[in-house]
């Protein structure tokens, strides 16, 4: 089940958006800072958040919702000069993520899609979260050995960030969706009882 984001309650899909934004906010502020070379990257688990908000919200909101929520992240954590670059790579990693899960089925998603939709996006954030960083060390015009340790270290953190949001994100999904699915539809918009 996808949540509402098929149907045409923008306020609805907007205040998903702005939730799942807040977790990824949160999520990503639990975290362990690792030093590289006068810079620093973290392990933590607010890439769950944003594959959680793919998987949950689709390609559009769930991608609004991971770059949103990690580009106010980088603008008070410390990283405003990568919060644009942020603001990007996680809409695309969270869009990948929902475009695969939902891929034109609204409705079948295999435990194999899931992984799949999951495993695409985090390794698309890697992948350009990786090459930034090496375009940068050389741009800063670093030594071609602390180019290297940058990027390995960089790369080794994003890909351990890739695995845990992958391992606790699709089981997270899968306990959501099933609480979600045992809530009965409301009969109208503007039911209440007398």
């Amino acid at each position: 089940m996808k949540i509402n984001t098929n149907q045409k309650d923008t306020t609805v899909n907007i205040a998903l958006t702005g939730l799942m934004g807040a977790l990824v906010l949160v999520g990503t502020y639990l975290h362990i800072s690792i030093p590289v070379l006068g810079d620093r990257t973290m392990i933590g688990i607010g890439n769950v958040f944003c594959i959680l908000s793919g998987l949950m919200l689709g390609p559009v909101y769930g991608g609004a919702a991971a770059g949103i929520g990690s580009f106010i992240f980088d603008l008070i954590g410390g990283w405003a000069s990568s919060a644009p670059f942020t603001l990007v790579f996680k809409f695309l990693m969270a869009f990948l993520c929902g475009a695969i899960a939902y891929g034109g089925d609204q409705t079948a998603r295999s435990i194999k899609r899931l992984i799949a939709a999951a495993v695409s996006g985090s390794l698309a954030y890697s992948f350009l979260y990786i090459t930034k960083s090496y375009i940068e060390a050389v741009l800063l015009g670093n030594a071609a050995q602390a180019v290297q340790t940058i990027v390995i270290t960089k790369g080794s953190v994003s890909l351990t960030n890739a695995v845990i949001a992958d391992v606790v994100a699709i089981p997270l999904f899968l306990a959501v969706r099933k609480a979600l699915d045992r809530v009965p539809p409301m009969q109208g918009r503007n039911s209440h009882r007398e």
